[in-house]
């Protein structure tokens, strides 16, 4: 039956579909911001993190992720064998939002596991990655935070193939909400680009190239495969994130050296996002 034919219908109350107070003053200040991760609604707020990852036996969760790696899965199998590369992607991706125009960003919150990071483009399938890493977190539970999680997982692939690292220290906490007090960009569509103005001047204190990218888009500018032009960006996007141009190299190669999800497939045939 139709809403209008419904003998019952407007009796249920529909807040979310009437004019709201934004609507009539919509230059009101918005003071929500101010209660963004209070401690009054913090779901864990009982719990010290730094005290908790203290008593954390690192070696053993360094043991079930280097296991986690070989254990290949049928809903999401390993690239011969060993999730390494896909894990690597994951940490770069969670460090990667940082900028240095507003220390915004990067990997000290877990930021990852919300929106609207866990729905850009860039980060297709990482969902797939923090799947792969819930029986970890279930074990240890409040003793390693997902930001904690994240970036030790990185570091044991890059061991576990050979790599050598700075090591790991812990004491990330998570937030529990997605952030609300980052500017990620004006633009309204995945990939849409808004950023620039003059001669590609980019707009500060943004670092990636279009909406929905970590960095820069892979195709060169805007999908223009220009060798020159590509190197500005490069350049240019990956100083904003607080690299010169040997890291950005060492960063870049050696990281596509272990894997890469570029021309994954046909645009077109990608799913929604989470």
């Amino acid at each position: 039956m139709s809403e209008s034919k419904c003998p019952f219908h407007g009796a249920t109350t529909q807040p979310n579909l009437g004019t709201q107070n934004k609507d009539w003053w919509p230059n009101h200040l918005n003071l929500d911001i101010l209660r963004q991760h209070d401690t009054k609604s913090n779901p864990i707020q009982d719990i010290d993190y730094r005290d908790k990852v203290k008593s954390l036996d690192i070696d053993a969760v360094k043991k079930d992720i280097i296991d986690v790696m070989h254990d290949s899965k049928d809903w999401w199998p390993a690239d011969y064998g060993h999730y390494g590369p896909f894990f690597i992607r994951m940490t770069w991706h969670a460090a990667g939002t940082y900028r240095t125009g507003d220390g915004r960003g990067g990997g000290g919150t877990g930021a990852q596991r919300f929106a609207p990071l866990n729905s850009w483009p860039d980060n297709g399938n990482l969902d797939k990655a923090r799947r792969l890493l819930w029986p970890i977190k279930k074990k240890y539970g409040n003793k390693i935070s997902w930001a904690d999680l994240f970036i030790l997982t990185g570091n044991v692939a890059i061991e576990s193939m050979g790599g050598k690292t700075f090591g790991f220290s812990g004491g990330r906490e998570d937030i529990w909400a997605p952030e609300e007090d980052i500017y990620w960009g004006i633009e309204q569509e995945w990939l849409e680009n808004g950023r620039y103005t003059g001669e590609r001047e980019l707009e500060i204190p943004l670092a990636a190239v279009q909406m929905g990218l970590i960095y820069v888009n892979p195709e060169g500018p805007d999908g223009n495969p220009d060798p020159l032009a590509s190197a500005r960006d490069i350049r240019e996007t990956f100083a904003r994130m607080a690299m010169n141009d040997e890291e950005t190299v060492a960063l870049t190669a050696g990281g596509h050296t272990f894997g890469k999800a570029h021309g994954a497939g046909d645009a077109t045939l990608v799913g929604s996002e989470p």
